[in-house]
């Protein structure tokens, strides 16, 4: 997977809601002499959960943005010479096969547009809820 803004959050959220988890456990331990240590361990505990479950969100959506949209441009003969065209194209992973999408004509649609609906042709066919 490429880097992405979503995807290095998630790794940042998952790297604190294990050290926060590492706290709570020593804070466990310590509860045994201090009872106040117990409340806090329990603290500790759920928000490295909030964080872990915040993680799993982005790390969804960094599988969303790891896609690449560019030009493709398709060259016809015709009896008056040669005709270019140009149209969007997406590509991403789907299991060990890359696929190519085509998005639309370049005239019609600018590159945030073929962004967006690349976007959501890879959460169809991946299952992602957006």
């Amino acid at each position: 997977m490429h880097k992405t803004a979503a995807g290095e959050r998630a790794k940042a959220l998952k790297k604190e809601a294990q050290e926060l988890a590492g706290r709570a456990k020593a804070a466990m331990k310590a509860a045994e002499t201090l009872p106040e240590a117990g409340e806090k361990a329990r603290k500790l505990k759920s928000q490295a959960d909030n964080l872990k479950a915040e993680a799993e969100i982005l790390k969804e959506a960094a599988r969303l943005e790891d896609l690449s949209v560019w030009v493709m441009e398709k060259v016809k003969p015709t009896k008056k010479g040669n005709r270019s065209y140009h149209y969007w194209m997406a590509t991403w992973r789907e299991g060990g096969k890359v696929r190519n999408v085509h998005l639309g004509n370049c005239g019609k649609m600018d590159e945030e547009t073929a962004k967006q609906k690349a976007r959501a042709m890879k959460a169809a066919a991946l299952a992602i809820k957006i």
